[in-house]
């Protein structure tokens, strides 16, 4: 039924993976799917912003991210679910949904964050923006 599920984590934040990790990883395991981990990025080289960053501060950030995506497989992807790290910039809503469309994913599974506005309760506004836009199967694990 599915091929490769996207699986958006903000490294920074466990709430973003700790629930929704183990349902990618059953999902995988019992459709034989890819499993695609993404990190977003922030656009900071947008003229607005880029010039608010030394020289190379893009390229140095990538790296960083890079490195504790590989170190967050390692750590808590098992051997048997094969694996790709993949690393966007931009919005987060935006960027999960460019991701989905690089990757072909035909599952998006994410966590869902409560903030402060009532749709946000709901879903999350992250969440909320994937769900509405996405042309692939979104699940949401609380």
């Amino acid at each position: 039924m599915y091929n490769k599920i996207l699986l958006p984590v903000d490294l920074n934040e466990e709430a973003s993976w700790s629930k929704a990790l183990p349902t990618a990883l059953t999902l995988c395991r019992s459709f034989g799917a890819s499993l695609h981990v993404v990190t977003v990025l922030p656009d900071v080289q947008m003229p607005l912003v880029g010039g608010f960053f030394p020289a190379g501060f893009a390229d140095k950030a990538r790296k960083a991210v890079s490195d504790a995506q590989h170190a967050f497989i390692r750590d808590h992807v098992p051997e048997d679910v094969q694996v790709q790290s993949v690393i966007v910039e931009g919005s987060p809503w935006e960027a999960i949904i460019k991701a989905s469309k690089k990757v072909e994913a035909d599952l998006i599974v994410m966590a869902s964050h409560t903030k402060r506005k009532f749709a946000d309760y709901v879903l999350g506004p992250n969440a909320e923006h994937v769900v509405h836009h996405s042309k692939v199967s979104v699940m949401i694990v609380r």
